[in-house]
């Protein structure tokens, strides 16, 4: 985040940023992200439409952020000491029902990603990038205990085996995310395609 980025962000307390981004996640699941609108925002949280391009500069940064505050753990902090523990530790830190809000949330927002290039700059930095960072210090560390070889072929494909996991649920099997299903994934599919 830039120092420009930061400075605008803090005037805001905590308290007042997460009443805002629950309101921004309120609304999306409401109208979608293409009928989120500012003055929308504004109205609902009593803000200033100003005051809201001050801090995120744009709805696309500010749907991001929203969403992005949800997340309930960091993935780098993840390190029970071994990868099938730092999975599933993963795993449970969502709970079934918000795991299924996310999802269909996340699937809308996926649909205006590839309408809407803003949202696709600030979808990749803000949410894409720090996952994919978090995933690779996970699986770096399985490395360096030799859980993992570092010549596995799977281990650059690790993150697009996990969003299939998200997309495919509902798509091929009509029935929400879960936390069930999510750890047979990772001890069916992931952790052997790593040979652990």
């Amino acid at each position: 985040m830039t120092a420009e980025a930061v400075s605008r962000r803090s005037r805001i307390t905590p308290e007042r940023e997460a009443e805002l981004y629950g309101a921004v996640l309120d609304l999306l699941r409401e109208v979608g992200y293409d009928g989120l609108t500012m003055d929308a925002v504004a109205a609902r949280t009593r803000s200033s439409k100003a005051t809201l391009y001050r801090q995120w500069g744009s709805k696309a940064e500010l749907a991001v952020r929203a969403l992005r505050s949800q997340k309930r753990v960091n993935l780098e902090d993840v390190d029970t000491g071994s990868l099938r523990g730092d999975f599933h530790r993963i795993v449970e830190s969502e709970d079934d029902c918000r795991m299924e809000e996310d999802s269909a949330l996340m699937r809308g927002l996926a649909m205006a990603v590839h309408a809407n290039p803003d949202l696709h700059k600030a979808f990749r930095e803000l949410m894409v990038a720090p996952e994919v960072t978090g995933l690779g210090r996970v699986l770096q560390r399985a490395v360096d205990r030799g859980e993992v070889g570092a010549d596995n072929p799977a281990l650059p494909y690790v993150v697009h085996m996990l969003i299939g996991a998200y997309v495919a649920r509902d798509l091929v099997d009509g029935r929400p995310l879960n936390q069930s299903f999510l750890r047979d994934y990772v001890d069916s599919v992931v952790l052997p395609a790593l040979g652990v």
